[in-house]
């Protein structure tokens, strides 16, 4: 994994050290910094919180200054909070005038112009338009950190993983927002179980259980019975409800559970070759009517690895039944915690066998670091040290061990990743084209509904349909 951040010289100290050492005339100069002036510029596409809290992060950075200067959106309201959010965090390092704040879907792209090679561009709209949007970041020869999912369906992992490809000829370096991996304690514990400390690991569990969350369950697009001036199109409406949607978020197992499934994997050092699952829609109702939302409300996924290891994912959206957040290892020597909120304390833990009480615990991680600044923290170092870095691959890797689970629980079916991955089926295949005034990828009937998984009815992976009759 990546070192600490390593504070680099400015660009006159540096300049000055090799004049000096003029015996090394010819030596190509590395990299240092994006800008001439030691200033790294950043643009922030997709507004909402994910956006801002990653934006804030990029500014927290220590070393070289670190400036924000434009960002984009599609919602006036999402740039806005945004905008006046980070102001008020980093008054001196927020330096985006009015007309350098887009709305529109070709906003990412008059943001991006504003960078020069070497600069930052920040991807958190949803996963539907990273693609789209890191394309372009890699025609202007940008770095780039971007949120995860990353894709929904094989189509886009396909492109993505070419992308990366083109990214890596250009020396780019790319950020995925899977922050586990970024997780000092998990880090050790990935350290601790590669050198054997719960021996060979035989199951591994993970648990996302939660009230509905985001904007997992959505009631029927306003349009539908009454349209006026401020009433959202049915494309932005279903982008500012996007958990709700397979084709752009992959729906709540993708956005919610991803990082259980990424970590998890980690600790195996491997992916599953296959997955069956069940799962299922149960209390529909909200307080206006019928939730129309895409998603079950329950998943329970069972991954098999290519030398027959199992793990586990149990994911729940329901009001009223108990929240849990965990994820553990068994192994032929013993236990680990991988993450854990409640009783039992701080993340990363093993344990000597398979019970954990606190006589058999045999280490417990002490650090207090934020995941979240520690990935800004790290890409940064590798910008400023021109050292390769680039989280996609692993990334799209972890986006389709999501997809797979999710995907066999929707068809009822045991499928395989090369099913996920081979599929010609694109849920949102003209992303790079939508206006303001597309159409939604996916449309309501005439009762307002979508349409919803049927597991066993339709078996194929092309269960996601796109449009009602």
């Amino acid at each position: 994994m990546n070192e600490p951040l390593i504070t680099s010289p400015t660009r006159r100290q540096f300049l000055k050290t090799t004049v000096a050492a003029s015996a090394l005339a010819g030596v190509k100069i590395p990299f240092v910094h994006a800008a001439e002036d030691n200033t790294t510029r950043v643009v922030l596409v997709g507004c909402g919180g994910r956006g801002t809290g990653a934006a804030a992060n990029a500014l927290s950075v220590t070393g070289p200054p670190v400036e924000l200067v434009a960002m984009a959106d599609v919602f006036p309201a999402k740039l806005d909070k945004s905008y006046k959010s980070l102001s008020t965090q980093h008054a001196d390092k927020v330096k985006v005038p009015e007309d350098q704040r887009y709305i529109g879907f070709d906003g990412y792209k008059k943001a991006m112009d504003h960078l020069k090679k070497g600069d930052i561009a920040i991807f958190t709209t949803p996963l539907a338009f990273r693609w789209v949007h890191f394309g372009y970041a890699i025609e202007k020869g940008l770095n780039v950190f971007m949120e995860k999912p990353l894709v929904a369906d094989g189509v886009s992992a396909k492109k993505m993983y070419a992308l990366a490809e083109e990214a890596d000829k250009k020396n780019l370096k790319v950020g995925v927002g899977l922050m586990s991996r970024h997780s000092t304690p998990m880090r050790e514990l990935s350290k601790r179980i590669q050198d054997g400390e719960i021996g060979d690991i035989i199951l591994m569990r993970g648990y996302r259980m939660s009230p509905p969350i985001g904007s997992a369950f959505s009631e029927k697009w306003p349009g539908l019975t009454e349209k006026t001036a401020d009433t959202p199109s049915e494309l932005l409406w279903q982008i500012s409800r996007f958990h709700s949607f397979l084709w752009a978020s992959g729906g709540c197992y993708a956005d919610f559970y991803i990082h259980h499934i990424d970590h998890c994997c980690w600790m195996k050092n491997a992916w599953p070759i296959k997955a069956q699952a069940v799962g299922g829609r149960h209390y529909r109702k909200g307080p206006e009517g019928e939730y129309v939302d895409q998603n079950f409300d329950s998943y329970g996924v069972e991954y098999t690895f290519a030398d027959g290891t199992k793990f586990m994912m149990d994911g729940r959206c329901m009001i009223g039944a108990a929240a849990i957040y965990s994820s553990y290892a068994h192994g032929t020597k013993g236990l680990a915690v991988i993450s854990k909120s409640g009783d039992i304390g701080t993340p990363s833990m093993i344990f000597k066998g398979q019970n954990m009480d606190k006589s058999n615990m045999l280490w417990e991680s002490t650090d207090k670091s934020v995941p979240y600044q520690n990935e800004w923290d790290d890409l940064m170092s590798a910008i400023r040290t021109d050292t390769p870095y680039n989280e996609v691959k692993r990334g799209v890797d972890a986006s389709v061990a999501t997809g797979l689970g999710r995907m066999a629980a929707h068809t009822g079916q045991e499928l395989t990743w090369d099913d996920f991955l081979n599929s010609d089926f694109a849920m949102a295949p003209d992303a790079d084209k939508f206006t303001m005034d597309s159409p939604a990828p996916v449309r309501c009937d005439k009762d307002g509904k979508y349409p919803v998984p049927e597991p066993g009815i339709v078996k194929k992976y092309e269960y996601e349909p796109q449009k009602n009759a």
